[in-house]
């Protein structure tokens, strides 16, 4: 297949069919080198602004390929115990967990694993605070911060806003009145998804003035994740100046970034093989994949993947439909128009697939879980996992 635009060329230089086309598939196959590019990108951002950088772990978790992110990050922010537990075991540095509750048997796991605990509610801090402190009493060092609702965001898609109306995220303003917040050190706000530095700004002065009575009681503020600071014409030097200016502001507080999708943008792909192709108007190509099971956000977001050599229905010469391998009617990937006619055993890679993908995946209807390599320094792929019958059954057991 020829590239047909810029995103094609970087895609199939970081992932050439030399490459892609040796793996099982349907699989991920993940870059270190590109990873590492990102990063250089956020260890740079820590070096001019004494931020610390975490790596969310709901975004994307690959053990095989923590080593490699270790070297540029603080450590990890978690959504839970078994999420923490990776991060303390796996990945090193901080472990900050948040969930918008936690239940007693969580919560004993998250104080073993965590260096930070944030809670959504008051009453869920002061519900675990006895576990905390005798926790703190035998000599674990534990901070403790509120998740906050800035009441702004910018985010597009209502599945994925964390700040729209009806939000179960974060304490309101009027819920710190006159509360004792002896013990909190940190605050905690998370508004923007795929979004660059002047969509924080803009967030971060209604951070500032909806919370300004308690921001300076503080030792530490996280600005959340959603930072896309890899993708190209992000604007840097003004993520750098709104960080500096705002710890100039408030005594040179510490300042976290959580980003997931920033630390592997552009740094995966997801290849699938074409199984048949049905004579249907247009026709339609059954994928040795499932949308359903292995790129749920195709359907839920709904999100479109960019292919290689493929485009908008109707702009090049042949228009396909793609079906997914489960049951489900409608697991559908969508419509793509490409320059030639796809044949049975094509493979299609799909672009910028390391974030968001395996960690979501489900053995739903049997389906397989996708292989996942792991691309070396010297770009030569290795198996870093492979799925079959006992994952599926070990869920259900």
């Amino acid at each position: 297949m020829t590239a047909v635009n810029s995103q094609d060329a970087s895609t199939l230089a970081d992932f050439p069919p030399s490459i892609t086309e040796q793996l099982n598939t349907p699989c991920y196959l993940i870059s270190g080198v590109a990873a590492r590019r990102n990063c250089r990108i956020l260890a740079e951002i820590r070096q001019q602004t004494g931020a610390n950088i975490l790596l969310a772990l709901k975004a994307f978790a690959l053990p095989a390929l923590f080593p490699v992110l270790h070297q540029y990050l603080d450590g990890v922010c978690a959504s839970g115990p078994i999420e923490a537990r990776l991060g303390r075991e796996d990945f090193g540095g901080e472990v900050h967990t948040y969930a918008p509750a936690y239940h007693g048997r969580q919560m004993e796991q998250v104080i073993r694993f965590s260096d930070h605990i944030l809670f959504n509610s008051l009453r869920q801090w002061r519900y675990h605070q006895p576990a905390i402190e005798r926790a703190t009493a035998c000599g674990k060092e534990i901070r403790i911060g509120l998740r906050v609702n800035p009441g702004y965001s910018e985010v597009a898609t209502p599945l994925y806003d964390p700040c729209r109306p009806g939000s179960r995220f974060g304490l309101l303003p009027h819920e710190l009145e006159n509360a004792d917040l002896t013990g909190i050190s940190g605050l905690h706000f998370h508004a923007l998804c795929e979004q660059g530095a002047d969509v924080l700004a803009r967030v971060l002065a209604h951070f500032e003035k909806n919370f300004a009575p308690w921001i300076d009681q503080m030792s530490w503020v996280n600005f959340g994740g959603g930072h896309h600071i890899s993708r190209q014409n992000y604007d840097t030097a003004l993520l750098c100046r709104t960080i500096n200016e705002f710890r100039a502001r408030h005594n040179n507080i510490k300042v976290y970034l959580e980003p997931g999708e920033a630390v592997v943008l552009n740094a995966g792909v997801f290849v699938t093989t074409i199984l048949d192709i049905l004579d249907r108007n247009p026709p339609i190509a059954i994928l040795d994949s499932s949308a359903e099971t292995h790129l749920p956000d195709v359907l839920a977001m709904p999100y479109r993947p960019h292919i290689v050599g493929g485009a908008e229905p109707g702009i090049l010469s042949h228009t396909y439909s793609f079906g997914g391998i489960s049951c489900l009617a409608g697991d559908m990937f969508g419509y793509y128009s490409f320059a030639k006619p796809l044949r049975i055993g094509d493979r299609l890679i799909m672009a910028d697939m390391a974030l968001y993908s395996f960690v979501k995946n489900t053995t739903f209807n049997g389906v397989e879980l996708p292989e996942i390599y792991l691309m070396d320094e010297a770009n030569r792929p290795h198996s870093a996992r492979r799925f079959g019958f006992d994952d599926y059954r070990g869920r259900i057991a």
